[in-house]
């Protein structure tokens, strides 16, 4: 069994930040990095299925604004190296939740510096920047409304309200440091900014090119792909209505009660299986006991 558990979880850290190394999460000891054990954020950042699950609905939600497409489209090498994407993404993300607060810096500064080379034009003749602070705002809550909706559908729908107001206020100090403004704070800020954004939506052809590339892309041995294929389907899922809509990608009711219980059957054994991710080390540089999935 341990054999078995090694290779799902070598296979589960293939995908994550912590595959890049850099970052040493264990050290140093007792930094508890910018928000610490007992934040919201930990706790809906701790796991790998939710989080994929969510990383997924929000790439191609945040596919459907032109000007953040155009940002990705034009100064990415996503096409050819999706798993890189992937871990440097979750690199920012976990180093960010639960690194040393050095390492939260230096990764922050990090895309900073980037953000100030990617600028252009977009197909519609408008510029774009990615150090716009409105499209800064648009990518952060694009991620987060997805990392808690996949949080509440697959890991605790009993998280309450106001812990869900608290990890939006929690986590907005990330975006804010970026250079991001009018960052929501909480569940209401978030709907009403979504309804605000909505009308600027477009599903373009390279909005269903990155559909199509996640939807063919590698998983990382033939076992996995089975696995592969449920966590992708069920990001899609995890999309609001209108955006499924928008891309064509409309999951009747069945099909929908068909994933959650598929990925209510995965997730408890890549729970089982991976005892090194960046939670599990944070919790260690802490000196706290073992997490109980």
């Amino acid at each position: 069994m341990e054999f078995l558990r090694r290779r799902i979880e070598s296979q589960v850290l293939s995908l994550s930040g912590t595959a890049l190394g850099q970052i040493d999460l264990e050290n140093p000891k007792g930094d508890p990095g910018l928000f610490g054990p007992d934040s919201v954020s930990w706790q809906v950042h701790g796991d790998f299925t939710s989080m994929l699950i969510g990383g997924i609905s929000a790439l191609l939600l945040q596919a459907l604004h032109p000007l953040a497409l155009a940002g990705v489209w034009d100064h990415s090498n996503f096409r050819e190296d999706l798993l890189g994407r992937l871990r440097r993404t979750g690199q920012f993300i976990s180093g960010t939740t639960y690194g040393s607060r050095a390492d939260a810096d230096w990764l922050i500064d990090k895309v900073k510096r980037i953000h100030l080379h990617v600028v252009g034009t977009a197909p519609d003749g408008r510029p774009y920047a990615a150090s716009d602070p409105a499209l800064l705002t648009w990518v952060h809550v694009a991620e987060v409304h997805s990392f808690l909706q996949a949080h509440l559908r697959y890991r605790n729908p009993q998280l309450s309200g106001a812990d869900q107001d608290s990890y939006y206020a929690e986590i907005a100090l990330v975006a804010e440091r970026l250079g991001a403004t009018q960052v929501p704070h909480s569940r209401a800020e978030v709907a009403a900014y979504l309804a605000q954004v909505r009308p600027d939506l477009r599903c373009e052809e390279r909005s269903l090119e990155i559909l199509r590339i996640l939807l063919h892309a590698p998983a990382p041995s033939a076992l996995a792909r089975p696995a592969a294929k449920l966590l992708m389907q069920a990001g899609i899922d995890l999309l609001p209505d209108w955006a499924q809509s928008m891309l064509g990608q409309r999951i009747s009711p069945l099909r929908s009660r068909l994933l959650h219980a598929g990925v209510h059957c995965l997730a408890p054994l890549l729970r089982w299986a991976v005892h090194g991710g960046a939670i599990h080390r944070a919790r260690r540089r802490l000196n706290l006991p073992p997490r109980v999935c």
